[in-house]
C-alpha cells in the first residue's frame, strides 16, 4: 500500500474568493516536503482539506493509499497533525496530555506508556514528561505536540506553520528534529511555512501563491544555485 500523500486537482472557494485552484502534489515516504508560501497563499485551507475539517468540492486526497472522501476514518488514522494554533492543555503534564490523546486512539496501559516514552525520547522531551505544559517554553511545547502526533504511528505527518512565534534557535532545532524523523522513520512529512530558512536543499518543495502551485521540485532544483529567498520572491512577484 502506498504510504505517501497524494493530492490531485484540489480546489476550494470561500464564496467568490478562490482559496485553492487545482492544487496537486505528491510526497513519498521518508521525504520532507516544504509547502512554502506567503500568508494568505492557501496553506491553511489546504491543511483543513487534508485533515477533513473542510470538504473539497473538487479533487482528491489519498493518505497512505486511502481516499479521504470515501474512507475518511482509514485516511485520518494514518495521519498525524500539528496545527498552527497551540492545542496542549496547559494545566496537564506533558505525559498527561499524551496519555489523553492515546486514549482517544484506543491505546491504554502498557501499550500507551511505551509509546509515550518512545515518542518523548525521540523528541528529546523524556526529562520533561512530568512538567506541566504551562511551565514549558514555546519550543518544548511544540516538541510535545509533535510527540503526541506520533503516538499512533502515522504514515503521514502534517505540520502547519509549526514554528510560528518561536525564536531562531528553537525553530532550527524543531526543523532539524522533523527532518531527522522523516529520514529515520520513513515518515511522509508535509511542512507548511512562509520561512525560506526552514527548507533544506534536498527537500521536496512546493511553492504556493494565491491558491496556485507555482513550482514543485527539490529545493535545490528550484533554486538552481541562486539564493532560494530571491527565487521565492521573484516567483511570487511575477505571479502577483
Amino acid at each position: 500500500m502506498d504510504a505517501g500523500l497524494r493530492v490531485q486537482d484540489l480546489s476550494y472557494r470561500y464564496g467568490a474568493k478562490v482559496a485553492l485552484d487545482a492544487v496537486s502534489l505528491a510526497v513519498e515516504p521518508g521525504r520532507f516536503c516544504a509547502l512554502l508560501g506567503p500568508n494568505g497563499a492557501g496553506k491553511s485551507t489546504l491543511f483543513a482539506l487534508l485533515t477533513g475539517l473542510l470538504a473539497a468540492p473538487a479533487g482528491a486526497v489519498h493518505v497512505a493509499g486511502h481516499d479521504i472522501r470515501t474512507h475518511p476514518t482509514r485516511a485520518l488514522a494514518r495521519m498525524g497533525v500539528v496545527f498552527q494554533a497551540p492545542t496542549l492543555d496547559l494545566d496537564l503534564t506533558v505525559a498527561q496530555n499524551l496519555r489523553y490523546f492515546a486514549a482517544l486512539q484506543g491505546l491504554s496501559g502498557r501499550a500507551a506508556s511505551g509509546r509515550i516514552e518512545r515518542a518523548l525520547d525521540r523528541l528529546g522531551m523524556a526529562e520533561r514528561a512530568n512538567e506541566t505544559a504551562r511551565a514549558l517554553n514555546g519550543g518544548h511545547r511544540r516538541r510535545a505536540e509533535i510527540a503526541r502526533a506520533l503516538l499512533h504511528d502515522p504514515a503521514v505527518l502534517l505540520l502547519d506553520e509549526p514554528t510560528v512565534g518561536l525564536d531562531a534557535s528553537a525553530r532550527a532545532a524543531i526543523t532539524a528534529h522533523v527532518h531527522q524523523l522523516a529520514r529515520d522513520d520513513g515518515l511522509t512529512v508535509l511542512w507548511a511555512t512562509h520561512l525560506v530558512d526552514e527548507v533544506e536543499p534536498t527537500d521536496e518543495l512546493v511553492i504556493l501563491h494565491q491558491g496556485r502551485v507555482l513550482r514543485q521540485a527539490t529545493a535545490g532544483a528550484v533554486a538552481r544555485g541562486a539564493p532560494l529567498t530571491q527565487v521565492f520572491l521573484d516567483l511570487t512577484r511575477a505571479a502577483a
